[in-house]
């Protein structure tokens, strides 16, 4: 479930009735040229005018003096002119009825706060108004499905909406994708977003007819929980390339939830959440998407693997399980009837290898190639190595008809024949991507690629993810926790069903005495208004009797002085395991939940998994499941399974309190303690932001 998001009409943006663009100018020097020079390729679609205070001519059209010379309303506005006149150039585009401004013109919050009010005064200005604002500090827009070229290059026509943060890596991903036959339906410079978002692109792109992915470089999100859910409602593939994913912002942590939670973490769980691909580098975007563009998903994550060379069946096997799909052993009856179909010294078991048959008989590679996509014991094939190497250049090997090279050009149309026919994604790797059999695979919407991770990251992304997805709206907020300290928190907790152990709060030797003849020991010790209790010597566990509890409170106290205490009877340990369960709400992405072993080692351990809060049960479970120490909830060594259902719960029920109380900085339960009759919190904090 996610927020019904406030549509915004950007028509005006990709479809203007006439564009105006301020700052035009002769000079290559400037920006304003480059601009005007891509315009001017569709100056019959619509009223172009070109503006530039001096007059005259420019690219040998001529220039007026300024938006109100023009004489008629101008619908969509691209300012390119300094600082100083930035103002009054958006100010006239108002005036004379824009309806979007394009603003490249930079200075202002990438430059500080001063910088800042001065962008968010333009900005008020233009909402105002009624428009639009791209930017500042942009590069401009394109959308090719309407002729409307704002940006200073030209874009290849195609099906992919990119939204970048970077002019330069729109251009590398350009030359990237050229290789597929893929394109760009839009170009957007996202500058800024002092006005128009991500977040508003991704659903405007969502509905465009023209786009059939969306690639989103961004170094700031924004509001990033609100992206998260654009992109999960967008249906289209959504892929993502961001940077600045380091941990700084775990350095002032003030719980562990905040020592482990990175903003890497983060970033990775949100896009999981919402079924984003998530990629590392513009090569991996450009794999991917090319991948997506071809429509066929896998069923399942078992991938055959096929080749004509031992060597490079080895490392495209590993390349494939690096990426966490299976390459099964093919069954019995199979790899009969593939020895069968090929010779004998080819290997059946998967990885497939021709074993140099593919030289003999080069339309061994399509017979192979549709057998395994026949089979239901696989969901996917990665092809790779020689396979269109001969056919790679137009004479030897990969000369006239009746050679290698003509025999292997029918094999690439068989398959090429054969994959839309199974509705399976085939990925190919070849040392040869650019010969005619590879280009027949790429205009059939079969990728190829030239490194073999890039084809096994394809095929992952083609795989339907190990987890459901899930991504829940925020709850609405509850009455402020206007106490953090232990008791107030423990009872936030306990009214959302999370379950404690008995304990009262004391200050004097007296109250002491009288907790502990409320409830029977073994007891526990805690001074409390300590961040790590136990970092400090503030726990004392396994009190046997009134005589060892008072004995523990008098040495602690004499060490710590601390102004009031806990007694809490111990829980039972000996069938138990430990959990922590935390949140920590990140600035872009909202409240952010993270499960894992618990207890004192909970930091040296680091086996944790991440979930934007809140979580249902059912994702909590498995969140629990994948991590590495998840074998001992089912038990090990003779000792009982626990009770992972009621530890899923009382993560769902942690969780749900956090993402209700914007307040609550971090939120953590540590530990845990899950046995095979329940789960009982042992340790609560929270931290106010």
């Amino acid at each position: 479930m996610t927020r019904e998001p406030a549509v915004r009409d950007l028509t005006p943006l990709f479809d203007p009735a006439s564009v105006a663009i301020v700052g035009a100018s002769d000079d290559p020097a400037k920006y304003g040229h480059a601009i005007a020079v891509q315009a001017l390729r569709a100056a019959s679609r619509r009223p172009l005018h070109l503006v530039n205070r001096r007059g005259g001519t420019v690219l040998g059209r001529r220039a007026e003096t300024s938006l109100s010379a023009i004489g008629e309303p101008v619908d969509l506005v691209v300012v390119s002119v300094p600082l100083a006149g930035f103002e009054e150039a958006v100010d006239e585009a108002l005036a004379c009825g824009a309806r979007a401004v394009v603003a490249i013109t930079a200075g202002f919050a990438e430059l500080g706060d001063a910088g800042l009010a001065r962008q968010r005064a333009v900005a008020a200005r233009v909402r105002a108004a009624g428009a639009l604002l791209v930017g500042p500090n942009c590069l401009g827009i394109a959308d090719n499905t309407t002729e409307l070229h704002l940006a200073s290059d030209h874009f290849t026509p195609g099906g992919v909406a990119l939204l970048s943060q970077s002019g330069n890596l729109a251009l590398e991903l350009q030359l990237r994708l050229e290789p597929h036959g893929l394109g760009f339906s839009r170009f957007v410079s996202l500058g800024n977003q002092a006005d128009v978002t991500l977040v508003d692109l991704v659903d405007d792109c969502a509905r465009h007819e023209g786009t059939r992915a969306i690639a989103v470089y961004a170094e700031d999100f924004g509001d990033g929980r609100a992206f998260a859910e654009a992109a999960a409602r967008a249906g289209k593939p959504v892929v993502l390339l961001t940077a600045g994913r380091g941990d700084a912002s775990a350095r002032s942590a003030k719980s562990h939830t905040g020592a482990l939670t990175t903003s890497a973490d983060v970033v990775v769980a949100a896009c999981r959440d919402a079924g984003v691909e998530l990629t590392r580098t513009p090569r991996e975007l450009a794999s991917v998407l090319a991948a997506l563009d071809s429509g066929r998903r896998a069923r399942g994550r078992h991938v055959a693997v096929f080749t004509d060379g031992g060597g490079h069946g080895a490392i495209a096997a590993d390349a494939v399980e690096a990426t966490g799909l299976a390459v099964p052993e093919l069954s019995a009856p199979l790899q009969r009837e593939l020895t069968g179909a090929l010779w004998e010294q080819s290997a059946v078991g998967n990885p497939v290898d021709l074993a140099g048959m593919g030289e003999q008989d080069p339309m061994s590679y399509a017979r192979t190639v549709q057998r395994l996509l026949a089979t239901d014991e696989v969901d996917a094939v990665l092809v790779t190595g020689y396979f269109g190497g001969y056919a790679a250049s137009e004479d030897g090997l990969g000369g006239a008809e009746g050679t290698l090279g003509a025999a292997e050009r029918k094999a690439a149309e068989a398959i090429a024949a054969a994959v839309p026919e199974s509705g399976k994604p085939v990925a190919v790797q070849s040392m040869y991507p650019a010969s005619p059999s590879c280009r027949t695979l790429v205009e059939a919407g079969v990728p190829v690629y030239e490194a073999v991770e890039d084809a096994a990251r394809a095929l992952a992304a083609l795989a339907p993810a190990t987890g459901a997805r899930e991504l829940r709206a925020l709850p609405e907020a509850a009455a402020a926790l206007g106490d953090p300290d232990y008791y107030p928190t423990r009872r936030l907790l306990e009214a959302a069903g999370v379950s404690f152990p008995p304990a009262r709060e004391i200050r004097t030797e007296a109250e002491l005495r009288d907790a502990a003849r409320e409830f029977a020991g073994p007891y526990v010790l805690k001074a409390l208004h300590l961040l790590h209790k136990s970092d400090a010597g503030g726990v004392a566990l396994r009190l046997a009797d009134e005589e060892a509890l008072v004995a523990a409170y008098r040495a602690m106290h004499e060490r710590l002085g601390a102004p009031s205490y806990s007694v809490e009877a111990m829980a039972d340990l000996a069938d138990g395991v430990e959990l922590i369960v935390g949140v920590k709400r990140d600035d872009r992405f909202g409240p952010v939940a993270m499960v894992g072993l618990g207890g004192v080692l909970t930091e040296a351990l680091g086996d944790v998994a991440f979930a934007l809060a809140p979580v249902t049960a059912e994702r909590a479970e498995l969140l629990l499941r994948s991590l590495r120490s998840s074998a001992l909830l089912d038990g090990v060594r003779g000792r009982p399974a626990v009770d992972v259902a009621a530890a899923a719960q009382a993560v769902a029920r942690i969780t749900a309190v956090a993402a209700a109380h914007p307040e609550i900085a971090e939120l953590e339960v540590n530990p845990l303690l899950v046995t095979p009759h329940g789960a009982l919190a042992l340790d609560s904090r929270a931290v106010l932001g």
